[in-house]
């Protein structure tokens, strides 16, 4: 199947009420288990590769994405490429030729306002190449305390560091400022949480649907149980970004395999242990989130 672009497949699910599921990839393991979880589901889902994953693979982009991007044109479903995490620029640049139709601009450790800038030139550069992106925006640190001794004002936090809530109206100002397409928000959710145990914050989640004109993206779900996925998609959630529940599930499965079989050599024999739990975990998380609202 030809490939998509990560846009349509977010604005469709908005439409729908539904999210799209958003996998980080690291091995070509992951990016078989993704579309085999996918083509199970019978629903598109997008590959993500993050500027750590460029980073454990030499620094080198290509060779993961394009052996993403022959898997995805020989899926079932429709499968789209993104580039996530971004802070380096000249990764960005190498987006387009890479086969990426979007990438998550992340700027959201600066200071509001140098967020805002360097997102705006990220957005300017992006669009002109036709690229879809995504920006965060977490809680902006606090100011210095007025009267007395003044306090220095508070690092900004990520919109999946703990604690960290984006403020409605300060997203909706990013959001007409720096012309993202989709903005990743913070209302409980954590990235590398190995339990599936995070609260998310609904009625904020409401106010922020209300006050925003772009899908939501929801960064950090491994560690969301299904029912608070569920309720986020139907608050407005339309992209469900999903990394580290398949490592939990590969590594759990290789572990478990090599218990069993302490005398084993041959990685294929543990690797598609790995890949087969993987799938089942893409599968289960596709059928949480793509279903439309009631």
């Amino acid at each position: 199947m030809p490939l998509v672009t990560t846009g349509e497949l977010v604005t469709r699910a908005a439409a729908g009420r539904s999210a799209v599921a958003a996998f980080n990839i690291i091995t070509l393991e992951h990016v078989e288990a993704v579309i085999a979880g996918a083509e199970s589901a019978e629903a598109p889902v997008v590959l993500q590769v993050s500027e750590n994953a460029v980073k454990f693979r030499y620094g080198r982009l290509l060779p993961l994405a394009r052996a993403a991007l022959v898997a995805a044109e020989r899926a079932s479903v429709p499968v789209a490429l993104h580039l996530d995490h971004v802070q380096s620029d000249d990764l960005l640049r190498q987006a387009a030729d890479a086969g990426f139709s979007s990438v998550m601009y992340d700027a959201a450790r600066l200071p509001y306002e140098r967020n805002l800038a360097a997102t705006r030139a990220a957005v300017d550069w992006a669009h002109a190449q036709g690229l879809w992106i995504e920006a965060e925006l977490g809680q902006v640190g606090g100011k210095a305390g007025s009267g007395g001794r003044e306090k220095p004002a508070e690092p900004p936090l990520d919109a999946h560091a703990p604690g960290a809530r984006t403020d409605p109206a300060e997203a909706r100002a990013f959001v007409a400022d720096s012309g993202v397409n989709a903005l990743a928000v913070a209302i409980g959710s954590t990235h590398a949480m190995t339990t599936r145990t995070a609260a998310l914050d609904h009625d904020l989640l409401k106010r922020l649907s209300a006050a925003l004109d772009v899908p939501l993206v929801l960064h950090g779900s491994s560690g969301v149980p299904d029912h608070e996925l569920a309720a986020a998609v139907a608050g407005g959630i339309a992209k469900v970004n999903v990394g580290t529940a398949l490592n939990i599930a590969m590594t759990g499965a290789i572990r478990d395999f090599l218990a069993a079989h302490p005398e084993a050599v041959d990685s294929r024999k543990y690797l598609s242990v790995g890949r087969e739990a993987m799938t089942r975990a893409v599968t289960g998380i596709i059928r949480t989130v793509g279903r439309p609202a009631a």
